[in-house]
C-alpha cells in the first residue's frame, strides 16, 4: 500500500519460523538522495533494519500496522489482494 506521503508498505506471504507463523513487513520512504526503511515482523511487532525513521515515525508506523495487522496477516496467508479478494469479507 502506498500512503499519502509516498511511503511504501508492503508484506511476504507467511513464512513458517520454529511452528510460529510470521509475516515480513517492509516500510520505505523516499527522501532526497534514496529511502528511509524499516523491517517489522508481525505478529511480534519486532522491528530491525531501521534506517532514517525517527522514534516518533516508528511509534507512528506501530500503531498503524496494529491497526491493520489482521488484514495483513491474512493477506499474506490467501496471496495478497488478488488472492483475498474472494474472502474481503472475513476482514
Amino acid at each position: 500500500m502506498t500512503l499519502n506521503d509516498n511511503t511504501e508498505i508492503v508484506h511476504s506471504e507467511t513464512i513458517e519460523t520454529n511452528g510460529h507463523e510470521q509475516v515480513k513487513v517492509v516500510i520505505e520512504k523516499p527522501v532526497v538522495g534514496g529511502f528511509h526503511s524499516a523491517t517489522c515482523w508481525l505478529p511480534e511487532y519486532k522491528w530491525e533494519n531501521i534506517n532514517g525513521f525517527s522514534e516518533e515515525e516508528i511509534k507512528y508506523f506501530q500503531d498503524y500496522l496494529a491497526s491493520i495487522a489482521h488484514i495483513i496477516m491474512q493477506l499474506a496467508r490467501e496471496g495478497g489482494f488478488e488472492g483475498g479478494l474472494d474472502n474481503a469479507s472475513n476482514f
